[in-house]
């Protein structure tokens, strides 16, 4: 059996292995200079500009050549911008070259000969990126951590909005969407130019990515640290990328004791068994202690080991052990909205399981129809109606772990909860928008890869059509930056063993996850119930076919 579970983990890895993704290096080669800052695109060549030389060069997208070389409007360039018939620098000293001045500067430049046409005060003082979407300028300041669409006619601001993260460098349009760059992060953003939501999050080639460009079908990115342009793939057809991969051992305990003075009659606990999934793959058969009196199948697919006991006296304990040796990766969706299909496009057993109401979600309530239109009102695309919901519960909720597990609109009115009760609220209303949603539960690394998990986790996954079933945890993305809210949508960590998904109410698990206990008793006994899991490091040299962990 276990040459079995190597067998189908050589399969996956081999698939993951030939999967292109968004951000995966197409080529790269050497830039002209060494401090490289803007980069964009004309329709057929490359201009990078060099803060060290002063100047701006026209190379070859096929191998870097340089082509031509213009001399720098001004003192300290930065972003440049293509508008279809003249290149556009923005420079942060502007006119002068004291090194205490920011006195960002936009210029207009003639190509042929470098002459500047027009001079624009930018819309903030340090604009270290620019773009041009067709009407207007596109900027992010470092400084001010803002986006900033403004006009070429006179610099005045059209809109603003906060940058995905903590120090934008670079952004480029693609026709649809804005790109944007981070050095903190390291990362990469495809943003919605209406809102400055962040759509998609991708690894960024090097360490300092300084300037973005797109030519329609891939990015550009040229990277200030190692002084390399870089080709990168976009909606490629993939659907996810998986990396940092792991091995673990989870020994899920679950322990009974009777303390008396009476005995417990009867004790039935079910333990949800993970199973291969795009995050996990398991390496092994789970194994137990004790021999599980059946396995069971509820009508959401999730399978339980249920051990069932009689008559257990007064200082008696019944001791369960499951272990499960697995492999986790950092998983990573790209969803792009337009490719995302209809309602209409889902599978009718889906909806017709997935929709259906349940205790803790109840759709059909006055608060959670008067939110959902309120909240997602026309919007039709199933991704928008999700991110929707998302923005409002993390907007409108604060995070409270008071043990309850109320109902969502519960949790709407009181406007806190756990995250099972950021979960029951996200579900019911995705739910009463007619997209099927589900939860999923987990137990969790407690930092330590060896360490205890009893507070364990559950969020949520939401049925895109042409993608599938898309992890979000709306618990998670209750944060402050446009990065970190749209972090979770689309990810789950290798930090995470999923043992339990389900759409509500199980005849075994009944609302909880990992694990659930029925009992009787005579009067007054005291019993002991605890439940807890212990990860463990697996010494990769025991899976010697495992060539992806690092």
């Amino acid at each position: 059996m276990k040459n079995i579970f190597k067998a189908l983990l050589l399969i996956a890895i081999f698939a993951i292995k030939s999967f292109s993704y968004t951000g995966e290096v197409v080529k790269s080669f050497d830039t002209p200079g060494k401090f490289p800052t803007g980069l964009c695109f004309d329709g057929k060549h490359l201009w990078v500009a060099d803060r060290e030389t002063d100047k701006i060069y026209c190379v070859d997208t096929e191998n870097g050549n340089i082509i031509r070389e213009l001399e720098s409007p001004a003192y300290w360039p930065m972003g440049l911008a293509w508008d279809g018939e003249y290149l556009w620098n923005a420079d942060l000293r502007g006119i002068t070259d004291k090194s205490e001045d920011l006195d960002g500067m936009i210029f207009k430049i003639d190509i042929r000969d470098g002459t500047i046409l027009k001079t624009l005060n930018a819309p903030s003082k340090s604009p270290v990126g620019l773009t041009w979407d067709g009407k207007y300028f596109w900027c992010v300041d470092d400084k001010a951590d803002k986006v900033i669409q403004f006009s070429p006619v006179d610099g005045t601001t059209i809109k603003s909005f906060k940058s995905p993260a903590s120090d934008p460098t670079g952004i480029c349009f693609d026709g649809k969407y804005l790109w944007i760059s981070d050095r903190i992060t390291d990362e990469i953003y495809m943003v919605d130019p209406q809102t400055g939501i962040v759509i998609i999050i991708t690894n960024a080639p090097g360490n300092y990515v300084h300037g973005l460009a797109s030519d329609g079908t891939r990015l550009w990115a040229v990277d200030y640290e190692d002084d390399k342009i870089y080709e990168l793939k976009i909606k490629d057809g993939e659907k996810f990328f998986r990396k940092d991969a792991q091995l673990h051992k989870v020994v899920f305990r679950h322990s009974v004791k009777c303390f008396g003075p009476g005995k417990i009659k009867t004790l039935d606990v079910n333990i949800a068994l993970a199973e291969n999934r795009d995050n996990q793959m398991l390496l092994e058969e789970i194994k137990y202690n004790i021999k599980p009196a059946d396995i069971l199948t509820d009508k959401w697919g999730q399978k339980t080991a249920f051990f069932s006991f009689k008559d257990i006296k007064p200082g008696e304990s019944k001791d369960i052990r499951v272990t499960t040796v697995f492999k986790t990766y950092n998983l990573r969706y790209f969803i792009y909205p337009e490719d995302v299909g209809s309602l209409e496009d889902i599978p009718y057993d889906i909806r017709e399981k997935y929709l259906e109401d349940d205790e803790k979600y109840q759709i059909d309530s006055d608060l959670i129809r008067k939110t959902v239109e309120e909240v997602v009102g026309d919007e039709k695309n199933p991704y928008w109606i999700m991110r929707k919901i998302h923005q409002y519960l993390i907007g409108h909720l604060h995070y409270l772990m008071d043990g309850a597990w109320d109902t969502a609109p519960t949790v709407l009115k009181n406007m806190h909860g756990s995250c099972s009760e950021y979960s029951f609220a996200f579900i019911a209303l995705c739910k009463a928008s007619g997209l099927p949603t589900r939860y999923v539960g987990s137990t969790w690394i407690r930092k330590d890869k060896a360490s205890m998990d009893d507070v364990y986790h559950r969020w949520v996954e939401v049925y895109l059509p042409n993608y599938g079933w898309i992890p979000t945890d709306p618990t998670h993305g209750d944060r402050e930056s446009p990065r970190d809210q749209a972090f979770p949508i689309g990810y789950v960590s290798n930090s995470a063993l999923i043992t339990t998904q389900s759409g509500g109410g199980s005849s075994t698990m009944e609302w909880t996850y990992n694990s659930n206990i029925n009992y009787t008793a005579e009067p007054k006994t005291n019993l002991n119930i605890t439940h807890y899991a212990d990860w463990e490091p697996v010494d990769k040299l025991m899976y010697p076919d495992e060539t992806d962990i690092k």
